[in-house]
C-alpha cells in the first residue's frame, strides 16, 4: 500500500475506534477529528488516484486496484458507502470544496 495513503487510513482508523468507543460529553469534539481524518484520507487516496496511469473510468475498476480492496478490508462496513461514493466522485473528476465535506 502506498505509505502516505497507509498513514492517512491508519489515523482515520484509529479515530474511528476512539470515536466509537467514546462516551461522553466530548463526543462531538472526537466525532469531528475522526472526520476532519476521514477526508484528510480522502485527498490522500485521490492524490494517489490521480496519479496512476491509466486512471481507473469506472467504480468497478477502481474496486479492481489491490489497493483500494485492501482498504475496503480494514475500512470498518459503516464507512464503505462514504469510500464509495468518493471514488465515485474522483471517476467523475469532482472534487469537494472544504464546506462541502462537512455537510
Amino acid at each position: 500500500m502506498d505509505p502516505k495513503v497507509k498513514q492517512a487510513l491508519d489515523i482515520t482508523l484509529q479515530n474511528w475506534r476512539t470515536m466509537t468507543s467514546y462516551q461522553s460529553d466530548e463526543k462531538e469534539a472526537v466525532a469531528d477529528q475522526f472526520q476532519s481524518s476521514f477526508y484528510v484520507f480522502i485527498d490522500t487516496v485521490r492524490d494517489w488516484v490521480l496519479r496512476q496511469d491509466p486512471m481507473p473510468l469506472t467504480l468497478d475498476d477502481m474496486l479492481a486496484i489491490d489497493m483500494i480492496q485492501d482498504i475496503f478490508d480494514v475500512l470498518p462496513a459503516p464507512l464503505h458507502l462514504n469510500l464509495e461514493t468518493e471514488l465515485e466522485l474522483m471517476i467523475d473528476g469532482v472534487e469537494r470544496e472544504d464546506e462541502d465535506k462537512y455537510d
